[in-house]
């Protein structure tokens, strides 16, 4: 296992397009607000060994419940593909409760190490090494940090419609890695 860079970029790709942090500024904007403050660094750990943990520990859980990696990959891509509709298009497929402090857990869980950047973890892992996965993490988590500490003069930088663009061109990306996930893994589910 040694690193590739190739993978490591295409694998920072795909989280920073379903973390989608720059997306998430309006919802840390508006949790500031309300609490006064955001515990950047304890968010941002948290998240970083959640989706650590799932890394090596997700293949596992899966077995238990009896399913392999690729079904999962594939589930995995079909939720990458109505995630990037969501960020393309503009519209909610998912409403989830809207948090109601800035403590780590709205923060660091659901909203960074959620559902579709643990299926895209488990997702990477049936195509990827796990070294570049986690290389992919750390750059990913490092990102969010910086996000969460500069959210106010980010927004202020790119302005509404500075996030709608980056979120619309992260949501075309994502909605080509969904359909290779797919493509690569749903042979195997037929063999």
């Amino acid at each position: 296992m040694e690193l590739n860079f190739r993978e490591i970029a295409t694998a920072s790709m795909v989280l920073f397009a379903v973390i989608d942090i720059i997306g998430s500024i309006p919802i840390i904007i508006d949790l500031r607000k309300k609490a006064g403050h955001i515990q950047s660094e304890k968010a941002t750990i948290v998240a970083g060994l959640l989706m650590i943990a799932f890394l090596f520990v997700g293949k596992e859980i899966l077995n238990l419940i009896g399913i392999d990696v690729n079904s999962f990959a594939v589930a995995g891509s079909l939720i990458l593909f109505f995630l990037a509709l969501e960020m393309i298009l503009g519209i909610t497929l998912y409403k989830d409760e809207a948090p109601e402090t800035s403590a780590v857990v709205p923060l660091a869980f659901p909203l960074i190490a959620g559902a579709g950047t643990m299926t895209s973890i488990l997702s990477l892992r049936a195509e990827y090494a796990t070294v570049n996965i986690i290389a992919a993490i750390v750059i990913n988590i490092i990102f969010v940090y910086i996000v969460l500490k500069s959210s106010g003069k980010i927004e202020h930088f790119l302005g509404k419609q500075g996030i709608n663009v980056v979120r619309k061109i992260f949501g075309v990306i994502l909605l080509a890695i969904a359909v290779k996930l797919f493509a690569a893994n749903i042979k195997s589910l037929f063999i």
